[in-house]
Parts: structure tokens; C-alpha cells; sequence
């Protein structure tokens, strides 16, 4: 996948440890990484078994699943079996709370199974046996060679440290907003637990931070200051997003505004799918947030005009979606029989206006015929005029020269 360098593109931050999980690489100089979660009973083996594969095959570099039970932990090593009879060696993460440390260790097929733990220290228990029973999920990472996202939720911090921060600010002359005091808590706990994982024995190319809430002004101070007092891999997601558009514009305003400051190692984006929606959409927002950017490519980018007044035919809106669907169900396929193919770039345009313009500019452009205009379609190729089409086959016959394209530029 192609990639611009980052400390070239971007704001320069501090560079962070690289840390291995599985085969993928979160940090150091590596792209950031695209990351999703299931939504199955993880003890649905099958169930489970077959989300991640097309969460996989839509792009998603790691996968987390839930382990909340007895059930859930002795079904992963089964889901990885799946997995491996499929070739998909997407690495998977155990998403652990509350009872984290008793299931990996009354569970070692499932510690060895899975490529990295998730710990929320919100989550692993009150009073003493938090730090006890955070140290025991640390010593089995320790054990089995595996990474730990140490991940702080705003809706489960810590009310233990939040409650001592909130006394130590009301002993003060002029006492900080609730909101200033949420935010120390946040990053507080984070990095103490981190010092703690480190104490136990966890080394730092092991541990990946996150701090997620579900405001994105509160998202971007956080990161902003946690980038700056620390150098692990950072985790990026806005939690409890929500759904449709709303959570899509909440997900990349936050997202956006920290990937160009250089922060960020992989990300997440947290939608609550529409009944019945493909759990893919989240994998397919991520990786429009980085390609947009310029940060990766994944997949052929279509531009296409926003229609007009000279358009008043619907058949260019169609063909673009037509042809943005083709693009990306093709990728499963052309990833790696046409390597580099993620980088073109298609123009769909309604009018003479900048129909000609942009179609030069992509790999191959057509600028269909608006309003009162000639029904001609000119297909532009490498910025140059190759065909003209016309009659009742356009899209046809234009989707027919994209495959020509590239089968004959993008050849392994």
C-alpha cells in the first residue's frame, strides 16, 4: 500500500515505539494502522469466525473481539483455527474487562491465542486488588510474548484517582473545571498504568496507549497532551461515536485534527451500525479519513462532480456509484494481483463545465453529457483523450476500460 512519509507530510511529533502485533507494526515509522472490532457473541464460533474474515477482507489490519466469559475465552483458539483454514492472519485482540485476569488465566489456549490484550484500568477492579489483578494480566502478556493496549474510556475511568484529583483541585485557591480535572484523569491513568505495566515487566514496545471519549474538543487536548508527555503507541478512535453521518463527522473532525499534528499509530472508528448494516463501514471510513489525507491508499479513489443544473440526468451520480462499488469490491481480488492499483485514480463528471478538466487529471476520466449537450462521452486516459462513447452501453463499456486499465497498468 502506498504511503506518504509522515514526518515529511505533517507537523513533526515525538516518534513512538514501534510495536509488533502479529505481523502488523503499530509505531515507529510504520502507516497507521486500520483496526475494527467484532459485534458477535464471541462464543459464536462460526459466527465470530466469518465477521472477522470480512472485516479482513474489507481492510482491517488488526481485530478485536470480546472476551467477557468462560465461553467467549475457550472459543478464540477455535476462531483462529477458522481463520488459518481460510489464510486470513489478520492478528486478533482480546477485549478484557473486569474479569480479564481470571480468564486469561484459567484460559492459556486463549492468552497464546490471541496477538495482543486489550486492559481497560477503569475496569480490573476496586481498591487493592486493582493494581493485583492489573499486575496478574501483565505478568501473562509477559509470559506468552504478547503487546497490551491499556486503554482509558471516559465513560469507566477510574473513580478512585478521579475522586482524589477532584479533592486535591477543590483544595485549591482557584479550582479547575470538571472538565480540566476529567481530562488529568485520563491521561493520569494511562500513564501510571503504563509505569506500573513497565514495572511488572512489560517493556515499552509492548504497550500501546489510548484515551478515548466521546467529545471530539476533549479527544484532540487529550491526545495533544499525552503525545507530548509520553512516546508509546498511540491508539486513535472517538468512542460511542454513534451512527450514520453524525458519527462519521465526529470520527474524522477529531481524527483529522490529530493525524495532521502526527499523532496517532492506528485507529478505530466506533459506529453504531444501522440495524442490519455491514460492520465493514467502520473499516471503510478509516481508511477514507487516511487516504483523503494523503497518510495511505487503499483503494482506486473515484472523483465525481456534485451535479448541477446542467445535470439534471441522474445517470452520472449512477455511473459513479456504480463504478466506486466495482473499485472496492474488486480489491479483495486486485490487493495483490495488481499491486499498487490502490493509488489510481477515476473521474465520473456530469458536464462539459469540468467534466474534461478533472478526467485529464485522474488515471481515466469520462465527462458525460449535461443538460442540452451532445450525447457523447469522452473518455480521457493518462490525460489524454482515448475514445469517445456513446449510445444505450456507456457504463459498460467505461467499466470494461477501467479493468483494460488496470490489467495493463498495474500488472504484478
Amino acid at each position: 500500500m502506498s504511503l506518504v512519509p509522515r514526518a515529511a507530510a505533517f507537523t513533526s511529533a515525538r516518534k513512538r515505539h514501534a510495536v509488533k502485533v502479529g505481523d502488523v507494526i503499530v509505531g515507529g515509522d510504520s502507516p497507521v494502522v486500520v483496526q475494527s472490532m467484532t459485534n458477535t457473541d464471541t462464543a459464536d464460533i462460526d459466527g465470530t469466525a466469518q465477521q472477522i474474515i470480512e472485516l479482513a477482507e474489507a481492510g482491517s489490519e488488526l481485530v478485536r473481539i470480546t472476551v467477557n466469559n468462560d465461553e467467549s475465552a475457550a472459543a478464540v483458539p477455535f476462531i483462529k483455527e477458522r481463520l488459518q483454514i481460510r489464510n486470513i492472519s489478520v492478528p486478533l485482540v482480546g477485549d478484557f474487562h473486569f474479569n480479564g485476569h481470571k480468564l486469561l488465566s484459567d484460559n492459556p489456549a486463549c492468552a497464546e491465542a490471541l496477538d495482543k490484550y486489550r486492559i481497560n484500568p477503569g475496569n480490573v477492579g476496586r481498591g487493592a486488588k486493582k493494581d493485583a489483578q492489573f499486575s496478574e494480566m501483565i505478568e501473562i502478556a509477559c509470559r506468552y510474548d504478547k503487546p497490551v493496549r491499556i486503554g482509558v474510556n471516559w465513560g469507566s475511568l477510574d473513580q478512585a484517582l478521579l475522586a482524589r484529583l477532584l479533592d486535591e483541585n477543590a483544595k485549591q485557591a482557584v479550582p479547575r473545571d470538571l472538565t480540566a480535572i476529567m481530562q488529568d484523569a485520563v491521561i493520569q491513568s494511562a500513564l501510571e498504568s503504563a509505569a506500573l505495566a513497565e514495572e511488572v515487566g512489560l517493556g515499552r514496545d509492548k504497550i500501546i496507549l489510548s484515551c478515548k471519549t466521546s467529545h471530539v474538543q476533549d479527544l484532540v487536548a487529550i491526545y495533544r497532551r499525552l503525545a507530548a508527555q509520553s512516546d508509546y503507541a498511540l491508539h486513535l478512535g472517538l468512542t460511542e461515536a454513534g451512527m450514520g453521518s453524525k458519527g462519521i463527522v465526529a470520527s474524522t473532525a477529531a481524527l483529522s485534527l490529530l493525524l495532521q499534528d502526527n499523532i496517532g499509530d492506528t485507529i478505530r472508528i466506533s459506529l453504531t451500525p444501522e440495524p442490519g448494516g455491514s460492520r465493514k463501514k467502520e473499516v471503510q471510513v478509516a481508511q477514507e479519513i487516511l487516504q483523503t489525507m494523503g497518510l495511505r491508499a487503499f483503494t482506486p479513489m473515484v472523483i465525481a462532480c456534485p451535479g448541477c443544473g446542467r445535470t439534471t440526468s441522474t445517470y452520472f451520480q449512477q455511473l459513479a456509484e456504480d463504478i466506486q462499488s466495482y473499485l472496492r469490491n474488486q480489491m479483495p481480488v486486485w490487493r495483490d494481483k495488481h499491486p499498487g492499483v490502490e493509488s489510481m485514480s477515476v473521474a465520473v463528471m456530469g458536464c462539459v463545465v469540468n467534466g474534461p478538466g478533472e478526467s485529464k487529471h485522474a488515471n481515466i476520466g469520462i465527462s458525460l453529457p449535461g443538460t442540452g449537450e451532445r450525447p457523447i462521452a469522452p473518455v480521457y486516459i493518462d490525460g489524454e483523450k482515448d475514445v469517445t462513447l456513446k449510445g444505450d452501453h456507456i457504463a459498460e463499456e467505461f467499466q470494461a476500460l477501467v479493468e483494460d486499465y488496470v490489467v495493463s497498468h498495474y500488472s504484478s
